[in-house]
């Protein structure tokens, strides 16, 4: 082993005696190394529970088959694909996750056990070196003691050779046995120190060999293993950031994506797919004609009148009583919607049709497509009957057969339906006028200035509804409650209150969709009036309707007219 030189040496002299905290010091550094990893492990840990919960974040809010209509619009489809890009984002958390683990936590585990067993080895040397020293020293001063003890015997041997010698009554035999005592004890005082002076030479040479070669050398391999650590250390803490910086550009096209899908966003595309949504087909009403009160009169219908083109008989009422429903009067039944969808306005029943003989005839194409393959089956099985029995497919090919008949019967039924519908829709003409006829009640007739009759103008979807005489009231109510099965929608929500009116006159609501009303009594304002005379209006949660906008002074909100005059251009647009 050759001994250290130079500053190294130098440096490594100067922890010679330092071996106890330099071992302290290596311990701390191991343990240093372990407290990062654990630092990273739940570093990653936090980031697969933020990952997560991204993920669940985005599955909760992803559109149901129910709400599969709002990709029609384009701050949906935003959205929608917002939460997709949010899986993504979510994908390099995990990444980081899963980086840090193999690239950090793994190695500096793996390198922990290593540096451990190195630092062992290390010091187990060190201890090796310095116990060899310890028992040297221990040798040699024994071989000192040995020695000084020798030289002490052979100085009374030879004081009391002296003192035999210089004594004349002693013989000669005692002088001589004397003398050769001296003479033994200085022999062995002289082999003494013979020996202490070797093993003195061998122990300086092994204690300088001891603290110029053995433990310096041991000293550069512990600061080779600390430094080592140190460097690794500071390239997992590289790591460490670069783990984050390889996904930052992923992270950046997902942001990047977000911003496109909410720049493509178009609001006037949006609107219109509201209008063609929600448009029902209804021409709006025509002109009421004027009235005169004054000239006594019984109740008449004007020719021009929407009322006068409703048939007299019974048999053509109930024929043609579907499409002269009171649209906005009518009760929304709660069961389930009936096949042919004349529950819906006719635009809205027309898309619904469509898309259901669209539907339909998807499955024959399917069940067609069956056909044809087990056709080809069957010539295969009956040119190579080794592959198959022909006969084995017929009872497919019968039961195909029969479902494409039963969806061909169904497809026609529909198209029935859509043509009905279609043959039914408006087209854009000049709007009918119609004349109102003459209310009769006598003590809730509003005064004569009043051109607008209660309860026989157009309802605020286009409809019309009847005075409550005895005569037509018959006839109207039963058509009513018939016509009022074919209307029925999901759970209607709430109107939110846009003022509040006070009756000006008494008013009994006695159609479908009307409420009575007392003079005087403060009701709150759902639905102002859309041009035809009538203000829907709440007394609680469980009473609402319509009533006469001339017999109510009406009291809006100061937001509410904003609402208003956007929903007046959209009913402007739908007709």
């Amino acid at each position: 082993m050759e001994p250290i030189k130079g500053e190294t040496l130098l440096k490594v002299q100067q922890l010679r005696d330092q071996f106890d905290n330099l071992e302290k010091h290596t311990q701390w550094g191991i343990d240093f190394v372990e407290k990062y990893t654990k630092f990273v492990k739940e570093r990653s840990e936090i980031e697969l529970n933020y990952a997560r919960q991204i993920r669940n974040l985005s599955k909760k809010y992803q559109p149901k088959k129910k709400e599969e209509d709002e990709n029609k619009y384009t701050w949906c489809r935003a959205f929608h694909s917002t939460l997709n890009e949010l899986n993504d984002y979510a994908g390099q958390h995990e990444l980081i996750a899963e980086n840090m683990t193999s690239l950090i936590i793994a190695e500096l585990t793996r390198y922990a056990q290593e540096i451990k067993t190195e630092r062992k080895a290390h010091f187990h040397d060190g201890r090796k070196a310095q116990q060899q020293v310890e028992a040297s020293w221990k040798q040699l001063e024994s071989c000192k003691r040995k020695f000084e003890r020798d030289c002490k015997e052979a100085d009374r041997a030879q004081q009391y050779f002296e003192k035999m010698d210089a004594d004349i009554n002693v013989t000669k035999a005692d002088v001589e046995k004397a003398r050769q005592q001296a003479q033994m004890r200085h022999q062995m005082a002289s082999d003494s120190k013979n020996e202490y002076s070797s093993y003195l030479q061998k122990f300086n040479q092994e204690q300088n060999e001891h603290y110029y070669t053995i433990i310096p050398n041991i000293f550069q391999k512990i600061q080779v293993m600390e430094e080592k650590r140190i460097e690794r250390m500071g390239e997992s803490l590289k790591t460490f950031a670069e783990v984050d910086r390889q996904i930052l550009p992923i992270i950046g096209k997902c942001l990047d994506g977000i911003t496109q899908v909410a720049e493509s966003i178009d609001p006037k595309n949006d609107s219109s797919q509201v209008i063609e949504s929600y448009k029902s087909g209804f021409e709006p009403p025509g002109d009421v004609e004027f009235e005169d009160y004054g000239q006594a009169m019984k109740r008449t219908v004007s020719e021009t009148s929407l009322t006068n083109s409703r048939p007299d008989n019974k048999a053509e009422r109930s024929s043609k009583g579907k499409s002269k429903t009171l649209w906005p009067f009518i009760k929304k039944n709660k069961g389930s919607n009936p096949e042919d969808f004349s529950h819906l306005p006719p635009e809205q029943r027309r898309k619904k049709l469509q898309a259901k003989i669209d539907d339909i005839n998807k499955d024959i194409q399917k069940e067609m497509d069956q056909r044809d393959a087990l056709t080809k089956m069957k010539e295969v099985y009956i040119k190579n009957p080794q592959m198959g029995d022909p006969n084995s497919v017929d009872p497919r090919l019968t039961e195909i057969a029969h479902n494409i008949e039963k969806l061909q019967a169904e497809a026609q039924k529909f198209e029935g339906w859509l043509a009905e519908v279609e043959g039914r829709l408006p087209v854009k003409s000049d709007p009918p006028r119609r004349t109102s006829a003459l209310y009769e009640t006598q003590n809730s007739a509003p005064p004569t200035n009043n051109n607008n009759c209660a309860q026989d103008r157009e309802s605020p979807d286009g409809s019309y509804t009847e005075e409550p005489s005895s005569e037509v009231q018959t006839k109207t109510q039963p058509e009513t409650a018939e016509s009022g099965d074919e209307f029925d929608d999901a759970d209607e929500e709430m109107l939110p209150t846009i003022g509040t009116c006070k009756a000006l006159y008494p008013f009994e609501g006695v159609n479908e969709g009307t409420i009575s009303v007392t003079e005087g009594e403060l009701l709150y304002v759902i639905e102002e009036d859309k041009g035809d005379g009538w203000t829907r209006v709440r007394r609680n949660e469980e009473e609402e309707g319509y009533v006469p906008t001339s017999y109510v002074e009406v009291f809006l909100d100061s937001n509410a007219k904003d609402v208003f005059s956007w929903r007046t251009v959209f009913l402007s647009e739908d007709s």
